[in-house]
């Protein structure tokens, strides 16, 4: 049955950003124009990304906004019922969180995209990144950092910092390769693949922190 027509127009900004998230994954927001974009979401009109969004630029923004905010959603969400249940014992408790958190628990069919997004932004244009978020949507992340300073209170503020930094860096990287390796479809990668794999990322994580 074919959807109304007022309902495929409110769906193709969606699909838009969806496709266009993917293409950014993979090339970068150096490699990608407006018009690939249409193309591939299969739009007619090439102007489609002007026409709902306003820039290329504009789009880029809308991107990184809806994933910190899915993102520092499930971050909060996910602490109140760890301090809730009395959980967080240990950083591995709160890498944990981090790490879940950052994964996408509903990915398009073509798998995770998000981390290797704002990875490849940051190092093309962080100040592009940087103005998008504005200070928001990072309440989960620094309530995490709190986590920590409070398990280890005997470590020097400026040492743990400095960890701290190290950490951030890291957890992008390692998430964003595993996105990159699970994208290949070509073959299995029974290391990113394995239940256990986010577990062992968020113990390398602490390991930065405590050693």
């Amino acid at each position: 049955m074919a959807r109304a027509p007022s309902t495929a127009h409110s769906e193709a900004p969606q699909h838009l950003k969806a496709v266009a998230l993917k293409l950014f994954a993979e090339r970068g927001i150096d490699g990608v124009t407006v018009r690939q974009i249409a193309e591939a979401a299969g739009q007619k009109n090439h102007a489609a990304i002007t026409y709902h969004f306003g820039s290329k630029d504009a789009l880029i923004r809308e991107l990184v906004v809806d994933g910190a905010q899915a993102i520092d959603a499930r971050r909060n969400a996910a602490l109140d019922r760890a301090k809730a249940d009395g959980d967080l014992h240990s950083v591995v408790d709160v890498m944990e969180i981090l790490v879940e958190t950052s994964v996408d628990p509903d990915p398009p069919a073509w798998g995770e995209c998000y981390n290797r997004f704002v990875v490849g932004l940051q190092l093309s244009n962080r100040a592009l990144f940087m103005d998008a978020l504005a200070g928001r949507w990072n309440s989960g992340y620094q309530r995490c950092l709190d986590e920590v300073r409070r398990l280890m209170p005997d470590l020097p503020a400026d040492l743990l910092n400095q960890r701290l930094v190290f950490m951030g860096g890291a957890i992008g990287g390692i998430l964003a390769g595993r996105e990159t390796e699970l994208a290949d479809r070509s073959r299995d990668h029974p290391m990113w693949s394995h239940p256990d794999t986010l577990r062992r990322v968020a113990r390398a994580l602490a390991s930065i922190i405590e050693d």
